[in-house]
């Protein structure tokens, strides 16, 4: 018996020049492998070199100036254009909110919640163009709250209003995800007191199984929208 297969009715397409900030480590650097190996072309905003051989541009996200500009610089270097942007920089500071400087805290938010503000308003002229796609990154801790994490819980809930927000206005014009992931074995947690790193053994996804996820999501065609996307270990602690 021959079986004929008959060919998709919903084609796929690749990811095309996605501009990943955050690239040189952790989730990011995971999407950049994702996209590159997907066919894609990864451009990378980091305040670090990324260690994979792509087209990027160092800045302070922290710096919503510089960051528009590093923008649009490393766009028109790429011709112009770009399909997609994933914002998976990020940093945290955990302390007790009367402990924390107003110096440390209020970078937290600048880099998680003004960087990815200034980067998709910068981009966002480029995607309206190629009617393109944004995804942000959020957190668990950005739908639910835990101590001595005041500013990365308010910076990550703020993603979500602002993605949600952005969602609505962009309707019809561009697509918006919002992924919520949970912990991941990444150097995020590298150079914290003992109390705000994960146990040994704990369970937290591999970055490249999330990056994974953003690949889904970027690959869905024109009109059909994964909204919001949570991706957590099985038993992640702050889900939900």
């Amino acid at each position: 018996m021959t079986t004929t297969t008959q060919p998709s009715s919903t084609p796929t397409t690749g990811p095309g020049i996605v501009l990943v900030t955050g690239g040189a480590s952790g989730l990011g650097a995971a999407v950049v492998d994702a996209v590159r190996a997907d066919g894609g072309t990864p451009l990378v905003l980091d305040l670090e070199p990324p260690r994979a051989d792509v087209a990027h541009a160092q800045v302070d996200l922290a710096d919503s100036a510089a960051t528009e500009h590093a923008v649009h610089e490393l766009v028109e270097r790429a011709g112009g254009t770009v399909d997609a942007v994933v914002t998976a920089a990020g940093i945290d500071h955990p302390a007790p909110f009367g402990s924390l400087s107003t110096k440390d805290w209020e970078r937290v938010v600048q880099v998680n919640l003004l960087g990815t503000a200034a980067v998709v308003r910068a981009a966002l002229p480029y995607l309206e163009r190629s009617r393109g796609k944004v995804i942000t990154v959020s957190s668990t801790l950005g739908v639910r709250a835990v101590g001595d994490a005041t500013a990365y819980c308010a910076s990550k809930f703020g993603v979500v209003g602002f993605t949600r927000a952005l969602a609505a206005e962009t309707a019809g014009r561009i697509g918006v995800t919002m992924l919520v992931p949970g912990g991941m074995h990444t150097a995020f947690f590298d150079g914290r007191d003992e109390q705000y790193r994960p146990p040994e053994g704990a369970p937290l996804n591999r970055p490249e199984h999330t990056a994974a996820t953003v690949l889904f999501a970027l690959r869905q065609p024109p009109g059909c929208e994964v909204r919001e996307l949570v991706v957590c270990n099985s038993e992640e602690g702050s889900w939900p």
